[in-house]
């Protein structure tokens, strides 16, 4: 019979924790996978398991007995803050974050209204087993137990199974790291084997700066383009060549600013009434689509100043504004122009206080030069930034210095919240409250903001010696906030949750110029190439690599996006392609239509250039010469 005398209530001698880890962070990144996925492929449950058991195993080998709980517990909160961010992350910008993006969360406090508000109550479930690990470590302690000893087999298995699941992860991602969606690859890869991926990648791409030559890689630019057909009939002098020789220029980058409100009334009320009748006196291109990376709107000054594609790997600002690149403003230098940019934000937001001597801007202006009218998280309105502006462009006019300058608007930044005495126009009641509703009045203030800018233009008798060049950055709603058929039905078109979400506006205004609608197909890459020619520069006469093309001289094109889209995804003169693992199992959709276009084996050689265009771009930006 047993001796109760021996019996007691403590529990048995604690194990290592290795297991219960491995569950509990196997849990969260399933759920992770459903926040990213939206579904969980549960055939590549393996490959999350194995990348998991290789960090374990490591801490396991390396960490002493006695510090093990503690070790796991920081490694277990360390990953739950991680897959949160991600989480989150990927519901701000719809892409998955590389750990160049997670380098990146130091941005956040400049964005702290938007980025909480698309926090879900779900995310939080990354921490609910945080208070149960501590409540049993606390009981640890008041129990006192001690610490098992070890033996030979606990010192080999983390090395056994390490080694395994090294071998398993390195399978997993040999076979699928090719695959040029970036979504479907970190699907089939897993969040930790994705992230190894991204890291070879840019190992392997610094390897081919460290011995590529910028004059052979422009020669393979020049090779590339010939391919394509942009002109059917390239003839001499290029269409409004010089049309605004010598112009003062003004380009406005509009904040979160779609197309599909240009144009459009709500409740009898136009929510764009300047850009409208600015349209009519304007180049008008309604079919330009958003092409930013990681950057953001950071990413969109880069590239209406360059013509250059984001690398999406990193903002532009942070990992490029050590160079000198190529740009608008160091070629309207050479002709007489200071250039110089305005935005209500601190310029150190997403490094621009390297991004604006990288593109060779004489001055710039940030958050201290304006008055703090509050009226977002931002500080200044737009009618501040304009008032403000003017005031400093119409002392240059006065000494007849032409000026290139670029307004960046935040008013309509998400998550669109306008002031009740700023509004100028009334949101529909079934509309109020919502994000749609909220974003159609931010839309309908930039605009009326815009039309202030205007009349000081017109005040201090600028306006006719003013090019003005309006641009959206990017998409203002989040998909999962607006269902397409709710956007639809309230305001009467149709709203497609790729073509018109990525849709955006631009606008060139020229004194004296006739205003026309050019329904060529563009991106922000062209808006560089399409306002050199209107001012009279050649920028083949420059020896100027541009990966964009002037909008008003050519009958094709063919514009690559990332980031938002995955890689490989392209907006030509009929459809929007979507590529799968492969090219075959793509989608398209018709960009009149916007019907789904299920023959789309023609385009596979556009494909093909988009992707050999777009390496060679991020090739071309990482040779440019520091400075």
């Amino acid at each position: 019979m047993r001796d109760l005398s021996t019996f007691s209530l403590r529990p048995s001698k604690p194990k290592t924790p290795v297991i219960g880890i491995f569950i509990l962070l196997l849990l969260k990144l399933l759920l992770l996978r459903y926040f990213f996925f939206h579904e969980i492929m549960w055939s590549r449950l393996a490959a999350d398991a194995a990348s998991l058991l290789v960090l374990l195993s490591l801490i396991e080998l390396v960490t002493p007995s006695k510090a093990k709980g503690v070790v796991y517990w920081i490694f277990n909160l360390l990953c739950s803050l991680i897959f949160f961010a991600s989480a989150v992350y990927f519901q701000h910008f719809n892409t998955v974050p590389t750990y160049t993006a997670l380098s990146e969360l130091k941005q956040v406090a400049g964005i702290k209204d938007s980025v909480q508000s698309t926090i879900q109550t779900a995310n939080y479930l990354f921490f609910a087993d945080i208070i149960i690990m501590a409540l049993i470590w606390i009981i640890g302690k008041l129990l006192k137990r001690k610490p098992s000893m070890s033996t030979p087999l606990r010192k080999r298995w983390p090395a056994v199974i390490g080694i395994i699941a090294l071998a398993a992860s390195v399978f997993f991602i040999r076979q699928d790291r090719s695959i040029a969606n970036e979504v479907l690859q970190a699907e089939h890869l897993g969040f930790f084997n994705y992230q190894v991926a991204a890291g070879i990648k840019a190992k392997e791409e610094a390897v081919m700066v460290a011995s590529g030559n910028i004059d052979e890689t422009i020669d393979k630019i020049n090779s590339t383009e010939e391919t394509f057909k942009y002109q059917e009939n390239p003839k001499g002098q290029p269409k409004f060549f010089g049309a605004a020789k010598g112009k003062n220029v003004i380009v406005i980058q509009m904040e979160a600013f779609q197309n599909f409100p240009i144009h459009l009334s709500v409740d009898n009320q136009e929510l764009t009434p300047v850009l409208n009748n600015l349209a009519k006196d304007s180049f008008y291109f309604p079919k330009v689509f958003q092409q930013i990376g990681q950057g953001n709107t950071s990413d969109a000054e880069f590239m209406s100043n360059t013509s250059i594609y984001p690398t999406a790997a990193i903002a532009m600002s942070t990992g490029y504004g050590d160079r000198e690149l190529p740009s608008m403003p160091r070629l309207l230098e050479k002709r007489n122009y200071e250039a110089d940019t305005f935005h209500v934000n601190d310029v150190k937001f997403w490094d621009r206080n390297k991004l604006y001597p990288a593109l060779n801007f004489t001055h710039y202006y940030d958050k201290p030069n304006y008055k703090n009218d509050h009226f977002n998280e931002f500080g200044a309105s737009d009618e501040e930034l304009y008032k403000f502006g003017i005031q400093t462009l119409s002392k240059l006019h006065q000494e007849n210095k032409p000026f290139y300058a670029q307004f960046i608007t935040v008013s309509s930044h998400f998550p669109f919240n306008i002031p009740e005495d700023r509004m100028k126009m009334t949101i529909p009641s079934d509309l109020k409250d919502t994000q749609l509703g909220n974003y159609l009045a931010a839309v309908n203030y930039t605009d009326y903001a815009i039309g202030t800018l205007i009349d000081q233009l017109k005040q201090n008798g600028m306006w006719d010696d003013t090019v003005l060049v309006i641009y959206g950055d990017h998409f203002g709603l989040q998909p999962q906030d607006n269902d397409p058929d709710m956007v639809s039905k309230a305001l009467g078109i149709t709203y497609d949750p790729r073509v018109t979400r990525f849709n955006i506006p631009l606008l060139i205004h020229v004194p004296g110029i006739q205003g026309q609608e050019v329904k060529q197909v563009g991106g922000q890459v062209d808006i560089m190439p399409t306002l050199a020619n209107l001012l009279g520069v050649s920028l083949k006469e420059e020896n100027f690599t541009a990966f964009g093309h002037d909008l008003l001289n050519i009958d094709n094109n063919i514009v690559g996006s990332r980031y938002y889209l995955p890689t490989g995804s392209f907006f030509n003169n009929e459809i929007m392609y979507v590529p799968g693992k492969t090219f075959e199992d793509g989608s398209a959709v018709n960009l009149d239509t916007l019907k789904p276009v299920t023959d789309f084996a023609k385009y596979k050689k556009d494909y093909d250039y988009n992707l050999a265009q777009m390496k060679l771009s991020d090739e071309y930006v990482k040779l440019l010469p520091k400075r």
